[in-house]
């Protein structure tokens, strides 16, 4: 018998997608709070996020980390 394959979340899924969910769910301002980098307190937008994350890991290992936990929250049965 297979065991049961635990899927990774960011499988599959683009920055842009992660980024746009977590506004869409928190907005910038929450969003800021949450993470604090400049790209999201200082005149957000999807592009200069994008821009800025793809250049720096650290960054985008913290926005990564946030989109699992709310793509655990979404997936757990009720």
């Amino acid at each position: 018998m297979s065991e049961p394959r635990t899927r990774d979340p960011l499988q599959g899924v683009t920055l842009e997608t992660i980024v746009t969910q977590l506004v869409e769910k928190y907005g910038w301002e929450e969003l800021g709070r949450l993470i604090n980098i400049r790209c999201f307190t200082h005149d957000p937008s999807i592009a200069s996020s994008l821009k800025f994350l793809r250049k720096t890991p650290w960054a985008r290992q913290k926005v990564e980390m946030l989109y699992k936990e709310i793509a655990l929250d979404i997936s757990k049965p009720t």
